[in-house]
């Protein structure tokens, strides 16, 4: 795992090496720990882990079950981890406190993916397993209070994998507005349309 200057400027640096497969998941607001996921080599599941940023930079284990736990993001005001599990059978979305993986709450019902929240952490939005994008609102007055899932729009994103690393879909800060990774044709083939003496029949139209 390495670590580089975002205007390219100067040489990446390694943060932690091991044999044991890694993704980086999320940096905390305050940017002193990352969220990572590591696959257990005595159980051969996916765990999230903490790796400060200062001291020793000692992984800490943040989230061990004998399920997967992927996909993490931090909240914006770095209270609470949204996450992937299939501890229910298959992947749904929930939260947890932070730094103590302690209370739990599970925001998708009928399956769930790549968590990400809106900017002032009063939404998440999430991939349903059918590929549609839903959103819960989300009340932290008093504790973390999430509302009910609501469908935003089908996509035609891939439909998420557990184990996949990478973020299919991103949030404006506002979250009114998303790019999403689509699949331009089921198939896989794109269709070309070829026009010839295209340049008689234009001719012909400005008669």
């Amino acid at each position: 795992m390495c670590v580089r200057q975002a205007s390219g400027a100067g040489n990446e640096e390694v943060l932690l090496t091991s044999d044991e497969a890694k993704s980086l998941d999320d940096w905390s607001p305050d940017g002193k720990v990352l969220l990572y996921e590591d696959v257990s080599p005595k159980t051969a599941v996916t765990d999230l882990w903490l790796l400060p940023m200062s001291g020793e930079r000692k992984p800490i284990p943040y989230l061990q079950t004998s399920f997967d736990e992927t996909h993490a993001r931090f909240s914006p005001d770095g209270r609470h981890v949204a996450y992937t599990s299939n501890e229910s059978g298959r992947d749904e979305v929930y939260v947890r406190t932070f730094p103590a993986a302690g209370e739990k709450w599970q925001i998708s019902s009928d399956g769930g993916d790549q968590a990400q929240w809106r900017a002032d952490g009063k939404e998440l939005f999430f991939l349903g397993l059918d590929r549609k994008l839903r959103a819960v609102a989300v009340n932290t007055d008093h504790g973390f209070e999430p509302g009910i899932q609501r469908v935003l729009f089908e996509t035609r994103t891939r439909v998420p994998a557990g184990l996949a690393s990478r973020a299919y879909y991103a949030v404006a800060a506002d979250g009114q507005r998303f790019f999403v990774d689509t699949i331009v044709s089921e198939g896989g083939q794109i269709p070309i349309t070829v026009v010839l003496n295209w340049a008689k029949d234009l001719q012909a139209t400005q008669k």
